[in-house]
């Protein structure tokens, strides 16, 4: 940027670095300040449980408040949080690690997939991800000073990464590939043929690989399987999971990644001195999602699989063409047939019926033609939602 660049801005616009000030805003909180404005919206936006935290984690986090619980913990996390974690990795996943140095816990996984990117990426490197994806993946690389490579998924394909597209990518800076599956905003799943060919991928060319598991426990149809388990890959691996989606525990913060020492050390390098510690109060109630919650999960998931099978039927029905998400909580259907973009059809559908979706094009060029729709709302929203997008689509037909 040139000097006259620089004196045409006002002065503390000056002090903002380059490579944030380039940063967009996040698609879904600039649209979502639109719908803040307006009464009598069914929100089908934000990704976050309807349910409560369950009781029993809430209890924890009272009880370690009232007997005082308020010190720093380790900036690793509490030990056993961290070897609780890791057994339930172990149990759940079929990926070994040992909690003493190969286990840190976060605020939230959104800071265990930055500490993860900014531990390993070097000025330049690339980093390869699916898209439409979460819309924080290339901000962080961004923001890591690396470069962002975009692998486009199609809905012809179940929205699954194809590994001989990811190998169209790879060059000489390739660093990394992220993982989301089940994915945000799709709610595809990897088929397991195709993630031991990414598993393959990620040897021969020397990558690493950062799977973010957070909607994992949410897999509707078959068993999830996680690339860190496949043979050899254990070592080549950053696991990043969090309580937020399964445990309901948005606002808790409380992630974790799981990783050889050194890159667990890496880690630990930045989060010491950038957030010292996640919340003690948190890891106490994350603690006993561990060891308490799987009941209340298991019928959270059951609940979001009944309404996915309702609300993907209805917007089938209504002229919608939507594939049945394998897992998390949203839905993506296209609305290709009504001739709008992405955002012209959030837009209208908002304005006009007070039903608030996400442009698919906030996940990236890829999620052009579609909308993401969470469903982890009441049945009663739900239907109410589906009335509205069949007077909406109604409305269009008659234009």
């Amino acid at each position: 940027m040139t000097k006259n660049m620089k004196d045409s801005r006002s002065v503390s616009d000056r002090f903002v670095a380059e490579h944030i000030s380039t940063l967009p805003r996040s698609g879904i909180r600039a649209f979502f300040d639109l719908v803040n404005t307006m009464d009598d919206v069914i929100s089908l936006g934000v990704g976050e449980p309807d349910f409560t935290t369950p009781w029993s984690i809430r209890e924890s986090g009272i009880y370690s408040l009232e007997h005082g619980h308020t010190s720093y913990t380790s900036n690793l996390g509490m030990p056993k949080l961290r070897k609780a974690i890791c057994a339930y990795v172990r149990s759940n996943y079929g990926a070994e690690y040992d909690f003493q140095h190969e286990c840190i816990v976060t605020v939230g996984v959104s800071e265990a997939v930055d500490l993860a990117l900014r531990a390993v990426i070097d000025p330049g490197d690339e980093v390869i991800y699916s898209e439409p994806c979460y819309v924080s993946y290339p901000a962080e690389i961004r923001m890591a000073h690396g470069v962002p490579v975009p692998v486009t998924t199609r809905e012809k394909n179940g929205f699954a990464l194809d590994p001989a597209e990811v190998a169209k990518k790879i060059t000489p800076r390739t660093k990394a590939l992220i993982l989301n599956f089940p994915c945000n905003p799709t709610g595809a799943e990897m088929p397991h043929d195709k993630l031991e060919k990414l598993a393959a991928l990620a040897k021969k060319h020397d990558l690493l690989v950062l799977t973010d598991e957070i909607y994992s426990e949410l897999s509707f149809d078959g068993e999830h399987v996680s690339i860190a388990s496949l043979p050899g890959m254990k070592e080549r691996c950053i696991f990043l999971h969090g309580f937020s989606k399964a445990f309901a525990m948005t606002g808790w913060r409380v992630g974790f990644a799981c990783a050889p020492a050194p890159l667990t050390d890496a880690m630990m390098r930045i989060h010491q001195y950038a957030i010292m510690c996640a919340p003690t109060v948190a890891q106490e109630a994350a603690l006993d999602a561990l060891k308490n919650g799987g009941e209340a999960m298991l019928k959270m998931r059951e609940s979001y699989r009944e309404r996915r099978d309702f609300f993907v039927a209805g917007l089938n029905a209504a002229g919608l063409k939507c594939r049945l998400p394998q897992g998390a909580f949203y839905a993506f259907p296209s609305v290709e047939s009504t001739g709008l973009s992405s955002e012209e059809f959030a837009r209208k559908l908002l304005e006009q019926q007070r039903v608030a979706v996400v442009p698919g094009t906030a996940f990236g060029a890829g999620g052009e033609g579609f909308v993401r729709c969470c469903y982890a709302t009441g049945r009663d929203d739900l239907n109410e939602a589906l009335v509205r997008i069949r007077k909406f689509l109604s409305g269009l037909k008659k234009c």
